[in-house]
This record gives C-alpha cells, sequence and structure tokens, in this order.
C-alpha cells in the first residue's frame, strides 16, 4: 500500500466518523429539542420521553432538519411558539448536543 493510499485510507475513515459524529449529534439535539418542547405542552414523564422520539423519529421524513422544525413548531404554535423560537432553540441545543457526545454521556 503507497502513502497516498494510506493517506486516502486515513480521509475516509476521518469522513466516516466525522458523519457518525454528526448524526449523533442531529439525534441528540432533536431529542433534547422533544423535551423542551414536551415541557412547553404540559407532558412529562412517559409522555414527554414518547413526545421526544416522535420528534426524534420526525428526522427521517426528509433531508435536513425541515421537518423536525415544522413538526415542532406546528405543535407549539397553539402555546405561542413561533417558528423562529424553535430555530433559535434548535441552533442552541445543537451545541449541548455536541458537549453531550463529546463527553460520552
Amino acid at each position: 500500500m503507497s502513502t497516498f493510499d494510506k493517506r486516502q485510507e486515513g480521509f475516509e475513515k476521518k469522513f466516516a466518523l466525522d458523519e457518525e459524529q454528526k448524526f449523533k449529534a442531529e439525534a441528540r439535539r432533536n431529542k433534547l429539542l422533544g423535551l423542551w418542547a414536551a415541557e412547553k405542552l404540559g407532558k412529562t414523564g412517559d409522555d414527554a420521553v414518547a413526545y421526544s422520539k416522535e420528534v426524534v423519529a420526525a428526522d427521517f421524513e426528509e433531508a435536513g432538519d425541515t421537518d423536525v422544525l415544522r413538526k415542532v413548531a406546528a405543535d407549539l404554535a397553539s402555546k405561542g411558539v413561533s417558528e423562529a423560537d424553535v430555530r433559535k432553540k434548535m441552533d442552541e441545543l445543537v451545541a449541548v448536543a455536541v458537549a453531550q457526545i463529546k463527553a460520552g454521556q
């Protein structure tokens, strides 16, 4: 195996690891967002956990996070929470999710 092949293999492994970390961070962010939204909706305990799982599952409907944003914003509209508020919370929670994953939580 040449040096070039080794470098290429190293880059491919790093890319795969980065993509895995990104996926985990987005799933964690969605779970945290679901728990935040559940609290706003007055859900607690098992109902809150179930709702957070619905939010995580919503992310598989289409590429990107628009599907999650749309679901949570629609669910919270009756509580006076705007789509911009949900987007802001998503942006805040992605940093929390990344930190939690790096910490091994």
